[in-house]
């Protein structure tokens, strides 16, 4: 039988968690601010509902940047690992950099959202969707 939780971590493993499946969507965002916080052309992220999610943090190493934009960017202070976006236009919601889970989700990328400021430089050889912003 498949376990109900997928869990991982941030690079040096300080910062661990255990999301219980399943998810509600995963997708890749194109959005200039995901592409600022993790150095990439986009970010896959895993989204769940917050009381779905157990967050290991012994060490107390796990601090948010709250945007002015809006949001807030969790990250291991340790080995600099972006983790977690919340905000309150997905309240109740958490969600995961899909590269940390050490384990299978429930689910594949379903979607590219905010499209229109993809990287130019950086291919997307998919069939998935292409949404401008995250509405319709």
């Amino acid at each position: 039988m498949t376990s109900p939780w997928s869990h991982g971590s941030c690079l040096c493993g300080a910062v661990r968690f255990a999301a219980r499946l399943p998810s509600k969507w995963v997708a890749h965002c194109h959005c200039t601010r995901c592409q600022r916080a993790h150095g990439a052309p986009f970010v896959t992220w895993a989204g769940f509902e917050r009381s779905r999610v157990d967050v290991t943090d012994p060490e107390a190493l796990l601090h948010w940047y709250v945007s002015p934009a809006g949001g807030s960017r969790g990250f291991c202070s340790r080995c600099g690992s972006p983790m977690f976006f919340h905000s309150e236009r997905w309240a109740g919601e958490l969600h995961i950099a899909r590269a940390l889970f050490a384990e299978p989700l429930d689910r594949e990328p379903q979607v590219h959202v905010y499209y229109e400021s993809h990287a130019p430089w950086a291919s997307v050889a998919d069939d998935l969707p292409k949404k401008v912003g995250t509405d319709g």
